[in-house]
Formats: C-alpha cells, structure tokens, sequence
C-alpha cells in the first residue's frame, strides 16, 4: 500500500520519533511511506524533515510550520495537499495532530484515500461534539498509544477501527551492557553510588515536586543514593534547581541538560528509571528505552505508565506519594538481586513488544482494516 505520514509540527518533540519509527518499519515491510511536514524554521536543523532525510524517508510536502485550524490561513497547503493527493494515489494519510486531520479530511474528498488519526495520549479523548465527529465518522481508522487507550476510546468509533500499542525503539542502540566508567565519572558520580534517574522535559505538570520531596527522603535514608536529570526546561532553575538547593539536595541532585550523541551511555548510568508523568510522547519512550537497556523502572499510575511497567516483574508501579516512590526507589537500590531479575525481565519484554516491527505490523494491520472496510 501507499502511506503518507503527515503532520504540521516541525520539531523533532512528542509523537515524531514514533511516527519517523513507524515509517521505516512499514517501508522494511515493502510499502510505500512518504511524509509530509513543515521545515525547521530559520537556522534550526534538528526537525521532523532533517530527521527523515536521514533516515531515507521521502519528504514530498513542506507544510506551513503552524498550529490549530484556521481554514482560511490553511488554505495554501490545503491546495498543495490536494493536488498531492490526487497524483500521489495514497491509499491512506496517517494524521498526528488535529491541523493535519483537519487538512486531510479537506483535501480527500473523491480520491478513496483513507485517513487515519494517531491520539497520542493515553487519557480518553474529551467527548465534545468536535471531538466525537473527528475521532468518530471524522476518521476511517484511530491509533492510541497502548491497548487500554483504544479500549477507552472505543465508544467514540460506533464499531469502526480502532486499535492501540505500545512505542518502539532502536534495540541495537539501547541494549543492555555495562556503565561506562568515564560517563559516570564525566556526571559526577562516584563508583559505589546507586543513581536514580529520569527522562523527562523539566516542567511543573512533569511532577517534580513529587520528584523532589521523594529524594530528600530517599537522600536522608541511604548516603549513597543520587538522582540524576536529563532533560532541558526553560524554568529548569526555577522548577528544579533551586528547590533541590533549599531542600539540602544540591549535592545529590544532578542535572545533564539534554544529551543527544551519549544519551545511551548516560542512560545506562542509572540503576532505577522513574518516571511520574508521561510528557507530550504518551508513549513514553524513555521508559521503553530504559527497558530496553535493561533497568527496572519506578512509575506512577499515570497515562500508559501502568501498561508499560509490569508491577513486580519488570519494576514497581506506586502512588503518587513521596514516600511509596522513595521507598521503591530504596528498596530496589538495596537489592542488587531483585534489581537484576527486574531489569532482565524488562529487556526481555522490550524485544517482544517495544520492537519497530512489532508496531509495523500493529498498524498495518489498521490500515488492512480500514482499508478492507472501505472497500
């Protein structure tokens, strides 16, 4: 089949990996994927359209680099992307964000081409009557981020297609293998150390309140114990920073920025991976990275957090309480053992259901749906 990616977000934020992911997984399997997305705007060259040139996927379509639905101001891409459709004879356009739907359903109509909507959060969708027409007769196909997710949106497709998995991620790139001393040395960590870390855009609604009160407890409890940071935030400082200075934590808190070359090695510094709130990326792709390279995680019950997690197999998922985080966090550092079994268990898990093939074949088998009810 033809596929065209779509989406009007030129960062490389949120659902890009998984989209850029899926298209080279469904083009392994012989289809033809071909992408349409705005370019970085000025001298910024980390987007969607660098990141897919790179990759080998065809970019075919510069949309306009703008958020929300405004028909008018839409109307020079919705033109393009008619005239696109028309030549191209895709048989499905897979939409990420509501402009981009908007535009497909604008420019499909009386071309048999099929449009597919990814929802990237876990929570239900809001059932507005907006909502319930574009997730319902306004779609062919929906694809949520886990299979609970599909399952609670089901009551908006009236018995059309709908179906939900896990993320995927490169498992030669996160695998799993020993720290490399020198990056631990490099972040400041000692050799007998036990690191806590997270993944996460430093933000309010990330919870690092939360993350903040368990390490004082956890600091108070084990000498050796550290969290590490990775991630950027314009109100790093603010949000971070200096509410770890004032709690004592300025010593046990540390803060890589965002690592992009290394950011595996730094990964594998860590001997527990927590994550409190799932970002813009529902899937939660630095969860299933940290699977993959074999570390047990400590989450919450949030989003696709719990699907993710397998309680007591492949880590502990707790409520949102400092002290159930700092105990998990305590118990699993103490416990080099169940540490071990925990993490296995998780790479284990990760090449079964966090693999690029296993979401190619997920999806394809929605538009094979979608498509077999179309006709």
């Amino acid at each position: 089949m033809k596929v065209l990616q779509l989406t009007s977000d030129w960062k490389w934020t949120g659902p890009a990996e998984p989209m850029l992911r899926l298209a080279c997984g469904l083009e392994e399997r012989g289809h033809a994927v071909q992408l349409a997305c705005p370019e970085a705007p000025g001298s910024r060259r980390d987007g969607v359209a660098a990141r897919a040139r790179a990759a080998g996927v065809d970019l075919v379509l510069e949309l306009e680099p703008r958020r929300g639905v405004h028909p008018w101001r839409d109307r020079r891409d919705a033109k393009r992307l008619r005239q696109l459709l028309r030549q191209g004879g895709y048989d499905v356009v897979h939409t990420w964000h509501t402009r981009d739907h908007v535009l497909a359903l604008r420019t499909r109509r009386g071309l048999g081409t099929r449009v597919v909507r990814s929802w990237r959060s876990a929570a239900p969708v809001a059932a507005r009557p907006w909502n319930r027409w574009l997730f319902g007769p306004g779609s062919d196909g929906v694809w949520c981020v886990s299979p609970a997710s599909a399952a609670r949106n089901a009551f908006l497709r009236g018995g059309r297609p709908i179906a939900g998995g896990f993320g995927a991620v490169d498992l030669d790139r996160f695998r799993p293998q020993p720290a490399r001393p020198e990056v631990r040395e490099s972040l400041g960590l000692a050799p007998d150390d036990g690191v806590v870390g997270i993944v996460a855009r430093v933000q309010r609604h990330r919870r690092f309140d939360l993350l903040l009160e368990a390490a004082r407890r956890l600091c108070d409890r084990d000498a050796a114990a550290r969290v590490l940071v990775v991630g950027r935030g314009t109100h790093r400082d603010e949000v971070a920073r200096a509410p770890a200075a004032s709690l004592g934590l300025a010593s046990r808190m540390l803060f890589s920025g965002y690592r992009r070359e290394d950011y595996g090695d730094v990964l594998r510094t860590m001997d527990v991976f927590t994550l409190l709130v799932p970002g813009s990326d529902g899937s939660c792709r630095a969860v299933l990275e940290a699977a993959a390279c074999g570390i047990p995680a400590v989450v919450t019950r949030r989003g696709a957090l719990p699907e993710i997690v397998v309680d007591g197999e492949t880590g502990c998922v707790v409520d949102e309480d400092p002290d159930a985080l700092a105990g998990a966090w305590q118990d699993l550092l103490r416990d080099r053992r169940r540490r071990r079994s925990l993490g296995d268990a998780a790479a284990r898990r990760a090449r079964t259901l966090f693999c690029p093939e296993r979401l190619a074949d997920d999806v394809e088998a929605l538009y094979v749906r979608v498509l077999e009810g179309a006709g």
